[in-house]
C-alpha cells in the first residue's frame, strides 16, 4: 500500500505530464514522429540502447515499458524483433498520443494508465521490461518501484534501464559556472518541477508542479539487487541520452559520466 506522502507525489506527477502532454503532440517534431512511426523498421532507441538489446536478444520475447510515455520507444522493440505487449504510464495524455503512434506503426501493445505503486493483477509477467530516460527520479519510493518492475518480470527475464547517470543532476547547465555542482549528490529532498516539462530544454510556459527525486547509482543497484533481480551489466557512458542543453558536459578532457546502462536478470 502506498504512503500518502508518495500518492501526493505521484499524483502531482500526473497532473504535471498531463498539463505538459500537449507540447508533445503538436508541431514538426510530432509530424516527423509520426511520419517515421508508419515507415517499416520505426526505431528511436539510439545506437546504445538497441545494441544493448540486441546483444541481450530480444526477439521474440514480451516486453513491457514502465514510463512508457507516448510508446514511441516500446514501438521501437518491434523492429528489433521483439513484441511490444505492454506499455505502462500515469498520464492518459501520452497514452492517447500513444495510441495514434501505435495505429501509424500497425502494432497494437496494451497501453495501460496505472500508476506503477498501484499496477492492476491482469498485466501478466513478461520477458523484458524496459526503463529509459528520466524514469527513476520520478519516483518517490525506489523500494516498491522496483518490486513493482520484478513483479512484471517472468524469471530468467531481463530488466534494462538506460538511464541519465545521478551524478549530473549536481549540475545546472543554465549556470555561470556550469561545472561547479549546485546540489549535493546525497540530496534527499525533492526538486519541484514549476514549468510544464519538455524534452529540448525549451521554456513550455506554466505547468503544474512536479516533483523529481534523486537517486544515487549504489541506490538504483541495491535496491534492484534486493528486489529480485542478478546484476549482469553495469556501464557508464560518456555520452549524453537527457536535453541538449547539457551537451556542454560531453566531449571534455576530464569527462563526467552522463548516462548508464543497466542489464539485470529475474531470479
Amino acid at each position: 500500500m502506498k504512503s500518502a506522502s508518495t500518492l501526493t507525489y505521484t499524483n502531482a506527477n500526473k497532473a504535471a505530464w498531463n498539463a505538459s502532454a500537449h507540447l508533445h503532440g503538436q508541431g514538426s517534431s510530432w509530424d516527423a514522429l509520426l511520419l517515421a512511426a508508419s515507415q517499416p523498421g520505426f526505431n528511436v532507441l539510439g545506437n546504445c540502447l538497441t545494441a544493448t538489446l540486441t546483444d541481450l536478444g530480444v526477439a521474440g520475447r514480451s516486453a513491457v515499458q514502465i514510463g512508457c510515455n507516448n510508446a514511441r520507444e516500446l514501438l521501437s522493440l518491434a523492429a528489433l524483433g521483439a513484441i511490444p505487449a505492454l506499455g505502462i504510464d500515469q498520464s492518459s495524455e501520452f497514452l492517447a498520443q500513444g495510441a495514434v503512434l501505435a495505429s501509424k506503426a500497425k502494432l497494437n501493445p496494451r497501453l495501460l494508465e496505472a500508476n506503477i505503486y498501484e499496477i492492476p493483477t491482469d498485466v501478466g509477467q513478461h520477458d523484458l521490461a524496459l526503463i529509459t530516460i528520466g524514469v527513476i527520479n520520478w519516483m518517490p519510493d525506489l523500494q516498491g518501484f522496483f518490486k513493482a518492475v520484478r513483479g512484471l518480470v517472468r524469471t530468467g527475464g531481463h530488466v534494462v534501464i538506460y538511464e541519465t547517470h545521478p551524478i549530473l543532476e549536481m549540475f545546472n547547465p543554465d549556470a555561470a559556472n556550469p561545472f561547479q555542482p549546485e546540489i549535493s549528490y546525497f540530496e534527499k529532498s525533492p526538486v519541484k518541477i514549476e514549468g510544464a516539462i519538455t524534452y529540448d530544454g525549451s521554456d513550455g510556459g506554466s505547468g503544474e508542479t512536479g516533483y523529481w527525486f534523486l537517486h544515487t547509482l549504489g541506490e538504483v543497484v541495491t535496491t534492484c539487487v534486493n528486489s529480485g533481480f542478478q546484476i549482469q551489466r553495469l556501464e557508464e557512458h560518456p555520452h549524453l541520452n537527457r536535453e541538449e542543453d547539457y551537451a556542454s558536459y560531453e566531449n571534455r578532457p576530464a569527462q563526467l559520466p552522463l548516462c548508464y546502462t543497466l542489464v539485470a536478470r529475474a531470479i
